[in-house]
Parts: structure tokens; C-alpha cells; sequence
């Protein structure tokens, strides 16, 4: 049999690939292996022929092919740990007239002393590089960076480039934000990014340390200075962030004798333990964070107006997520891949209906509420991707008011009915969380749902 140009061109292709000294994969839209050379088949120990029509991840380790197939969007250069050794992979998609087909891959590999020798190079630095965050992290307290921060709404991107001015300067910081917005991690940020980085971050949450533990808490106490106080006596958090920042989350939360003792540390720059009769001076900067309304609270005198003062010298206001719906589907690929890792699982992404469900909902818990539902629903979707079934009842029910006769008064009210029964649901009937969640006193709470009829 003669054997055509055409033929003998593709046969020494493939001898050309199999031999070469790359690794080299093909896989379609879907992730399935269309080809991989005999120099990948050699390298991790697997059959060519049994690995065609595998789902890539089920042959390579810590393969990416799949997501670039699927996103269209090239890697180049990416470290990937395969076999015991970092390598370095080019990712490429393929296009066919102009749409997405599929991706080819290439893995650098070469058995020579330069290749070993910077493989170690790697390893090492690497190694290196985790020993220093987890030391800094161990050392200050402080987790989060800028870079944690996810979204690229325009929101997002001013409120990111606010925090790097307002962090150089030492300054108190007011940062204010609904339940769940991540105002946390922007305090962490604000930290990391000052002169105060390598020294203490300590946070306190005002709204959940006993109300007569709270000045021991803060401030430390004496040995003997009440019955159970501890030999040698105690430290506060304001002596161990002394030098670096404390974060007082929920400030709003603080009973009115303690903004008083507050207060005073602040303008002082002074703390004096319980049963101490000397004061000590710190140096400290102060982040607080609140989803309350302050200046409510300041009318009503449940706030002292020059301790807000003293606070608020610069405000950072996080929007909720419901003012950035752009965000919503970067938040949930973040939250997936995070969830992916910690579970074991492999799921790839969500429905369109789903992906539909997520931009009309109101998020009332904001980032918080979207990773909880993306976690149940990784642990109660049978496929590759989240379907709508594996969502919580609430996402599911219909959000679309229809108008018919109604006053604008009456379709308020449902609408407003309709939030408290999605929270109640959200919170498991806590009633207490519910009405923190809603920025909402508890007696108005109880107004609302004994008005509406809401068990």
C-alpha cells in the first residue's frame, strides 16, 4: 500500500511530539484528553491509550486545562506540581473560526542538572516564602491582605485605592458596611499595607465579650484586683497591640460606661489595668467597624458623640454586594475554588439558572451569605456543576412582584415581609442574628413579624 504525503506528513508529526522533549496534551471543550505525547505518558506513569477520553484532572495532577478550555483565557509560565516536581506549563486555548474548541498544553521537561538544580531553587523558595507568611501571621495576627479582597467592580477597585492612602497615615479608620461584607478583611488590609505591619493586630469583637468583662478584656487587670483574677495578672488587648492596631469590630455594640473608658484611652494614649492605680501609655492605632447607624445612635444617646468623633476621623464605606452585582460571579468562582479545596470535591461552576438565580437575589447577608450557599450547595449537587435543585428553598421561590391594583404601600410591605422571612430562614429562626443582620433592633423585629404575621 503506498502510503500518501498527507499520511506520512501526519506519522512524522506524531513521532515528532511523542519523542519530544515536552510534554505535551490536548484536550476539547469539555476537558476530555484528545491527545497526550508518549513523553507525558512516560513521565507520569500512565497508559496513552487508556488516557484518551479521560476527564484531564483524572490523569494529571493539578491540571488546569479544563478551566482553559472552558475560559478561553491563556497561562503562560504557570508553576505546576506534577510527580513530585514543580514544572513549568504553557496553557494555550484553540480556536475554531473564532470560538473556543478546546487547549493544548505543554509541560517544560528536561532530565538535566540545570532542570534539578532550579526545580530545588524553587522548592525552596517556596518553602521559604510559607515559613515567612506563616511567621508574620503568627507574630501580628493579621491574616488577610488587599490582594484577599475579591471584585473588580468599579466599587471595589476606588474603595481598593482609598485603603492604600488611608493606610500609610496612622490615623483612626471608621469602616462601616453591612453584615457580611468583609469588613474585616479591609482592617487586615489597612495593617498590612502600614508602617504598623510587622508589629501586633489585634481585634476584639465588642458585641461578644460579656458586658463586665469587657474593661478587663481591653484594658488588663491586676493580680488579686477581683475574686478568680489570674496570678501575675493579665495583659489587654490594648497593652498586647501596643505598637501596632487594634480593631474594635462592632463597636456599636459597646455599652456607654465603656465608650467612656474608651474614650479616654484614645485621647490619653494611656490604659490603667483593672485594680491598677499607675497607667501605662500605648501606642496604638485604632480601626473600628460597624454596620449601625452612629449618628442614629448619637441622637438617641446611645453613642457618645465625641467618641464617634474621635473614630471617624476617616470612613471607609464597603457597598453591599446588591450595589455591585458585577461582583457576584468572581466572588463565586472564588468561593467554589476555596470550597473545592477544602472539601475534595470537583465542581466546576453553576447552571445558567443558577448563575441567573444569583445576580436577581437582594444578598441581605451580602458576601457571607453567598459563600454559605455556595457551600451547601457543593456538598448537595450531583454533577459537575451546581444546579438549581441543590439551592436553598428561599433562592428558589419567585422575586418578581407582580403589580396588578396594589398601592406602592402594599407591595413595600410584602417585599418587606418577604426579606424578614429569607433572614429568619438564613439564620435558622434566630431572632437575635436576624435583626443584627437587618441593621434592626430586636423590638422592632418582633413589631415587624408579630405586623406581618411571621412565625
Amino acid at each position: 500500500m503506498l502510503i500518501t504525503e498527507l499520511q506520512f506528513k501526519d506519522e512524522l508529526l506524531k513521532t515528532i511530539i511523542d519523542n519530544a522533549f515536552h510534554c505535551v496534551v490536548v484536550v476539547d471543550i469539555n476537558g476530555i484528553i484528545t491527545y497526550l505525547n508518549q513523553a507525558y505518558c512516560d513521565f507520569i506513569k500512565v497508559d496513552q491509550q487508556e488516557s484518551v477520553g479521560r476527564h484531564v484532572t483524572d490523569v494529571i495532577e493539578n491540571t488546569r486545562m479544563h478551566i482553559v478550555a472552558r475560559t478561553g483565557k491563556e497561562e503562560i509560565a504557570d508553576l505546576q506540581f506534577i510527580e513530585g516536581n514543580y514544572m513549568i506549563a504553557d496553557r494555550l486555548p484553540i480556536r475554531q473560526a473564532g470560538k473556543v474548541v478546546g487547549a493544548v498544553g505543554t509541560v517544560t521537561f528536561r532530565d538535566t542538572e540545570e532542570w534539578r538544580t532550579m526545580n530545588s531553587h524553587i522548592k525552596n523558595l517556596l518553602t521559604e516564602l510559607e515559613y515567612y507568611r506563616s511567621v508574620q501571621e503568627e507574630n501580628t495576627g493579621a491574616k488577610y491582605s488587599l490582594h484577599d479582597i475579591v471584585g473588580s467592580s468599579s466599587e471595589v477597585k476606588v474603595l481598593k485605592e482609598r485603603i492604600k492612602k488611608v493606610a500609610a497615615s496612622d490615623v483612626s479608620v471608621l469602616i462601616r458596611g453591612e453584615s457580611g461584607t468583609g469588613k474585616e478583611l479591609f482592617a487586615h488590609s489597612i495593617h498590612q499595607l502600614s508602617e504598623r505591619s510587622n508589629k501586633p493586630f489585634i481585634k476584639v469583637n465588642c458585641g461578644a465579650i460579656p458586658e463586665h468583662l469587657l474593661e478587663s478584656e481591653l484594658f488588663g487587670y491586676e493580680e488579686g484586683a477581683f475574686t478568680g483574677a489570674k496570678r501575675g495578672g493579665k495583659l489587654g488587648k490594648f497593652q498586647l497591640a501596643d505598637g501596632g492596631t487594634i480593631f474594635l469590630d462592632e463597636i456599636g455594640d459597646m455599652p456607654l460606661h465603656m465608650q467612656v473608658k474608651l474614650l479616654r484611652v484614645l485621647q490619653d494614649r494611656e490604659v490603667e489595668a483593672v485594680g491598677s492605680v499607675r497607667p501605662v501609655k500605648v501606642d496604638v492605632r485604632v480601626i473600628a467597624a460597624t454596620n449601625k447607624p452612629l449618628e442614629k445612635m448619637v441622637e438617641e444617646q446611645r453613642f457618645r458623640e465625641d467618641l464617634f468623633y474621635r473614630i471617624n476621623v476617616i470612613q471607609v464605606n464597603i457597598p453591599p454586594l446588591r450595589d455591585r452585582p458585577e461582583d457576584i460571579k468572581e466572588l463565586s468562582r472564588h468561593f467554589l475554588a476555596k470550597i473545592n479545596k477544602r472539601s475534595g470535591r470537583r465542581i466546576l461552576g453553576l447552571q445558567e439558572d443558577v448563575a441567573g438565580l444569583f445576580d436577581s437575589h437582594n444578598w441581605p447577608g451580602n458576601a457571607r451569605e453567598l459563600e454559605n450557599v455556595i457551600e451547601a450547595a457543593v456538598h448537595l449537587c450531583h454533577g459537575e456543576r451546581i444546579t438549581k435543585d441543590a439551592l436553598p428553598d428561599y433562592l428558589k421561590e419567585v422575586s418578581v412582584l407582580s403589580l396588578g391594583k396594589r398601592s406602592l404601600k402594599e407591595i413595600m410591605e410584602e417585599t418587606e415581609k418577604r426579606v424578614l422571612q429569607a433572614a429568619l430562614r438564613e439564620h435558622h429562626g434566630d431572632r437575635l442574628k436576624t435583626a443584627k443582620t437587618l441593621g434592626i433592633g430586636k423590638t422592632s423585629l418582633y413589631d415587624k413579624l408579630k405586623k406581618y404575621g411571621v412565625e
